[in-house]
């Protein structure tokens, strides 16, 4: 099969990796004048992995849709909308089959990916998600992990996980898109969190911090149409140690970093996240405490010891609630 990967930031790269890996002929895009496709094309390596000869690069957005009929990308979810219009002016996308590997949720509107995707491209374009746990910097290593695809339509989502399954990666069918969308978005902002817990050194209360961010965002789900017990699969709690645990995590780092004092100039998918699902906390009528202590932090400022104190003294309520 011939994979086209769209981005070639950190994860980019990995799955254009991931591809060439398991045996697929797999063509890696990334923007004109790009330092990342830059340092790929005079080294092929990044800080993450050393990409095979094998591995085209190309600069050329209609080279990379003409490659193959599957197609990854893999960019910020904020630049999704006009990307996408952009490939949808190309004219070209007839026969091809997108998955969507970023995790997030669209600022203003806080839609969904899928949702942002057939908005721009047409909803006859086929389309999925591939999220779940794991780090580059594990699987380049050799170690294993579980992952997720999940699409409106199952048939699609049994082709994707038969083509992308290997003994690196054992991927799971997604039943419940809706569910599976928020959660892996939702997962970066309980990052946040957790980062901020490390930066003050109460690392001990993750796994309180764990136990309510599932149940709030399970109640978010279940009032937007969606399975409540989706947040409890791979896309949400069993990213749970890749996010709130790992020193690799980008959204951890950052709200540790926020809490001393130092500079973090990754990107977070949670910062832009957490302003999506305010939103839609609001529109469905939804208790988000965690992600509502998160929001005040990081976009109102305010002070970080104090709103965390109070999330974990508000009123006494039973642990269903």
């Amino acid at each position: 099969m011939k994979v086209t990967v769209l981005g070639c930031g950190r994860w980019g790269t990995f799955h254009a990796w991931y591809a060439n890996h398991i045996g697929h002929d797999v063509l890696l895009w990334g923007r004109k004048g790009s330092k990342h496709l830059q340092e790929l094309r005079e080294t092929r390596k990044n800080e993450y992995l050393e990409l095979p000869e094998s591995v085209a690069l190309t600069e050329d957005i209609r080279e990379a849709l003409d490659f193959a009929d599957t197609i990854v990308i893999s960019i910020s979810s904020q630049q999704l909308r006009g990307f996408a219009g952009q490939l949808a002016e190309l004219g070209v996308l007839t026969g091809k089959r997108f998955v969507l590997c970023m995790k997030g949720l669209e600022i203003g509107t806080g839609k969904r990916l899928t949702t942002v995707f057939r908005e721009a491209v047409g909803s006859e374009v086929p389309v999925a998600v591939w999220v779940g746990p794991g780090h580059v910097q594990d699987f380049t290593r050799g170690i294993p992990n579980c992952m997720v695809i999940a699409a409106a339509d199952m048939q699609l989502t049994k082709e994707l996980v038969d083509a992308f399954s290997s003994p690196l990666i054992r991927f799971y069918y997604g039943e419940d898109l809706l569910g599976t969308e928020i959660g892996a978005a939702a997962k970066n902002v309980i990052g946040l969190a957790a980062g901020m817990l490390d930066g003050f050194g109460y690392g001990s209360l993750k796994g309180a911090l764990m136990a309510r961010g599932t149940r709030e965002l399970s109640r978010l789900i279940e009032k937007m149409g969606g399975d409540k017990m989706t947040v409890y699969g791979l896309s949400h709690l069993g990213d749970y140690e890749a996010t709130l645990f790992s020193p690799h995590s980008n959204n951890r780092r950052f709200g540790e970093d926020l809490i001393t004092g130092k500079p973090f100039s990754k990107l977070a998918e949670g910062v832009y996240t957490v302003e999506a699902l305010m939103a839609l906390a609001g529109e469905y009528h939804a208790e988000l405490p965690i992600c509502e202590t998160v929001y005040e932090i990081v976009h109102n400022h305010k002070d970080p010891k104090e709103q965390l104190t109070q999330l974990f003294m508000r009123s006494t309520k039973s642990e269903q609630a």
